[in-house]
């Protein structure tokens, strides 16, 4: 009777199957992990042998769930949303781009987004190493490129069918450690996490991963009215001309908004930035030097960064004992209009009187410069 009971149980548990054979990938450990929305957790593993044959299991779950198989930095994305059985072959240690998957629609898609998500970081590295570019042309290349690829999945596989459990995977690709759709503060960003958020209403009720993508609309639409107030103020033509020069206000790496013309009486170096961008470190650590020098008689730096990823950003500022603010425009800021920015790094001296003195290409000698005016 126990017996029957327990095959009884066993045929009722809904479960899922990933399968299949990894080629040239003999006593390599296989990871079968769970991708949930805060962290990668472990569920099972296995040492392949000869054939490179695996099997995995798992409870299905009333809404897509995503697990990866992995080998080492090798990585093959799949989803799982009934109790389907996905069949993948690949070969190692190319298994991330030379894999076969079958059983599953969402997961052939989810490959075709995968490839196409390589193909486009091995460009963007293409533009990056070209010694014959300008920093703005490679700037402007590089965000034409993404620009480019945003629109066509947005097409083909957000839009499309945005109840799909590829729709939620293309919202959460990556481009290093940068999310290619910005769902904090750029407006047709959010439209689409608020596309998928609402279809997975209709699909997957009060599931965990609906409820988180309408919390991160949500947030994205507070952000973007917080950023539009900002800039209004950062433009008001009377402080423009109380001033002497024009205002920009954006928060900083705390929240807060910081306005340029509140440093008034200090010497200010306003300064453009990408933290990403390979000249970086070495840039940063010039201002590290004028700043420690300078501060105590009057300098301040006012440093606007335009990267992407906001995250990423506040991870390099959190350290730097300036002012740190960000545009979350990018290239398209406004700031970069108003001061007839053509390429970064670039930067403007002001005196105490809220005075621009000079610009990047006018200043022969920066350290000097700030001298005669502290």
């Amino acid at each position: 009777m126990a017996l029957a009971v327990l095959a009884l149980a066993s045929c009722n548990e809904k479960k899922f199957h990933v399968e299949g054979s990894i080629s040239n990938a003999k006593d390599s450990l296989l990871l079968f992990e769970n991708v949930g929305i805060e962290e990668v957790t472990l569920v099972d593993s296995v040492r392949l042998g000869d054939d490179g044959s695996f099997a995995f299991s798992g409870e299905a779950k009333g809404a897509p769930e995503f697990y990866r198989l992995r080998i080492a930095g090798q990585i093959i994305n799949v989803s799982i949303d009934s109790t389907e059985t996905v069949t993948v072959k690949a070969s190692y240690p190319q298994m991330a781009t030379q894999y076969e998957v079958s059983g599953s629609d969402n997961c052939l898609k989810i490959k075709e987004l995968s490839l196409k998500q390589i193909d486009l970081r091995q460009r963007v590295i293409a533009i990056s190493d070209n010694e014959n570019l300008t920093v703005k042309e490679t700037n402007d290349s590089i965000f034409n490129l993404v620009q480019q690829y945003k629109d066509e999945v947005k097409k083909q596989y957000i839009y499309a069918e945005p109840g799909k459990a590829y729709a939620y995977f293309a919202l959460f690709q990556t481009l290093g450690n940068m999310l290619l759709f910005n769902p904090r503060n750029d407006r047709e960003d959010i439209k689409a996490f608020a596309a998928v958020a609402t279809s997975w209403d209709s699909y997957y009720p009060n599931s965990e991963r609906g409820a988180n993508l309408h919390n991160i609309a949500i947030e994205g639409m507070k952000n973007v009215r917080i950023n539009n107030a900002a800039k209004a103020q950062s433009i008001d033509a009377s402080q423009i001309e109380a001033a002497g020069l024009i205002d920009i206000a954006l928060p900083d790496n705390k929240g807060k908004v910081r306005h340029l013309t509140d440093l008034k009486g200090q010497v200010v170096l306003l300064d453009f930035h990408i933290f990403a961008a390979k000249e970086s470190p070495a840039r940063i650590l010039l201002l590290r030097e004028l700043y420690n020098k300078y501060h105590a008689q009057g300098l301040e730096i006012y440093q606007v960064s335009i990267d992407p990823d906001e995250h990423f950003w506040k991870q390099q500022t959190a350290a730097l004992p300036w002012v740190n603010v960000r545009d979350s425009e990018g290239l398209r800021s406004q700031s970069l209009i108003m001061y007839n920015v053509q390429g970064i790094p670039e930067y403007f001296l002001i005196d105490r009187g809220n005075n621009i003195v000079g610009r990047m290409q006018e200043i022969k000698d920066l350290e000097q410069a700030i001298k005669n005016l502290l």
